[in-house]
């Protein structure tokens, strides 16, 4: 039965590297906002960035359904950092009437903080589109996210290095 799947985590946890794999096993279609926010603005939203990235989440939610509806299993690779958004995505999967799950990937401060040090080198070295995560975007980030209760979430992956 296709569904949405909801991948919540902090940055860096590991979130990508665990979609993939369920892309494989459940043959499904990934919608991430980051890969859009760098294939249509190259990640230079700069001010706009908050607006911008609602819009395409809103856009992105919108097709998931039509995705499912279709027949297939879509997975959203957005990150879900406030219950807030949690709920209101829940609410909006519960009026479309289709089925959806959260899987929440769970990672230690020691495997996080050397998963920022690796993103970090990769950026510099030009080996990947993400962006670098500096001190002060981290704190910004940490500041930002709302960890998950156990109730809030159907899968929970504890993401090991």
């Amino acid at each position: 039965m296709a569904e949405i799947i909801l991948i919540c985590g902090k940055i860096c946890s590991g979130k990508g590297w665990y979609t993939r794999q369920l892309q494989r096993e459940r043959n499904a279609v990934v919608l991430s906002c980051d890969e859009v926010e760098n294939d249509l603005f190259h990640h230079e939203l700069g001010d706009r960035h908050d607006i911008v990235a609602a819009d395409i989440r809103q856009y992105l939610l919108k097709k998931a359904v039509e995705i499912v509806r279709a027949g297939c299993t879509v997975i959203l690779d957005w990150g879900f950092w406030s219950r807030t958004d949690r709920e209101s995505v829940s609410a909006c999967c519960k009026a479309a009437e289709v089925s959806y799950e959260w899987h929440y990937v769970e990672i230690s401060d020691e495997d996080w903080k050397r998963n920022i040090e690796s993103r970090n080198r990769a950026v510099a070295a030009g080996e990947t589109t993400d962006y670098a995560v500096d001190s002060g975007l981290l704190e910004k980030l940490q500041a930002l996210f709302e960890p998950p209760t156990r109730d809030e979430i159907d899968v929970w992956f504890v993401n090991q290095r």
